[in-house]
């Protein structure tokens, strides 16, 4: 019995699938990247921390003078900086805003903060503290 015309296709198709598969198989054979030596395969860092494939010039050494390395992060300096600002919104409840002059940011207080008792309008001297809602002004003193 003879094989019908779609059968004969089927087959070419797969013989010639065989075929790329053994071309693919030959050719990662030949580019294979393993079996490289060990030199082929380091990496430098130059001095600007870049990493290249040549060495490094062994006759130029830079000295690394031992205090000048920090270990960690770098240290916080925390400045206490007195700010001024005007007093633009006072409640009867204790709480207000100052208006920085500098940045004229609004900056939360509350009348516990506060040296001597304060009201709209006044301008203050304050410290800025970090509170879990953003800044607030701490040690407030009218200035006259």
């Amino acid at each position: 019995m003879a094989d019908s015309f779609s059968k004969k296709e089927n087959f070419k198709k797969k013989v010639q699938k065989a075929k790329e598969k053994a071309l693919k198989r030959e050719e990662r054979k030949t580019s294979n990247n393993k079996g490289k030596s060990l030199d082929d395969m380091l990496m430098y860092v130059d001095e600007n921390g870049q990493l290249t494939s040549t060495p490094p010039n062994r006759d130029a050494k830079t000295e690394i003078d031992l205090n000048d390395i920090q270990l960690g992060a770098a240290p916080i300096v925390e400045e206490e900086t007195i700010n001024m600002g005007i007093v633009t919104f006072f409640s009867e409840k204790g709480y207000g805003f100052i208006t920085e002059d500098k940045t004229k940011e609004n900056i939360f207080f509350h009348s516990n903060n506060c040296t001597e008792p304060v009201k709209k309008g006044n301008k203050v001297s304050y410290e800025k503290e970090k509170s879990p809602k953003g800044f607030s002004a701490i040690d407030i003193k009218i200035v006259k």
